[in-house]
């Protein structure tokens, strides 16, 4: 039987989506067959494999970290509206001064004006937003889109 701190390398291993499962397997000192089976049974439990980029090597994108507060205890209600904006990677409840962090993804066409003017507005119930532009990070991978 696998442990869980298997199951935590093995979903660290899978970061790199070009890794093949007998590359997983030889670092992991498993067969390629509990590997694919291991993946197929977290697949099945409800992980989801998606492809992430580092913004860094998109030339004219931007990520930024928006924390929003809302007037309301409707978080996870939120969480989805904020979710299907435009340029929205991935929208969390958290705990501290936010109630939701956003990781928004911007292009040369998109920046931080039209997402508060043509998108945060449209949502109701929200008290204010501070936004943290990424300038720099050190493996910060986020889901892709385009």
């Amino acid at each position: 039987m696998l442990t869980k701190e298997t199951n935590l390398e093995l979903v660290r291993q899978l970061r790199d989506g070009r890794k093949s499962y007998r590359e997983i397997a030889k670092e992991l000192s498993l067969s390629e067959n509990t590997v694919r089976a291991r993946v197929n049974a977290l697949l099945e439990d409800g992980m989801e494999i998606t492809a992430v980029v580092d913004p860094a090597q998109l030339p004219q994108h931007q990520v930024a970290f928006v924390g929003v507060r809302l007037t309301s205890m409707e978080f996870m209600g939120k969480a989805r509206e904020f979710s299907k904006l435009r340029g929205v990677i991935s929208a969390g409840v958290v705990t501290g001064r936010f109630h939701l962090m956003l990781i928004v993804m911007f292009t040369p066409d998109f920046g931080l004006l039209e997402f508060y003017r043509d998108e945060v507005s449209t949502i109701e119930g929200v008290a204010d937003c501070e936004t943290f532009v990424v300038y720099g990070s050190e493996n910060l991978l986020v889901p892709y889109v385009h």
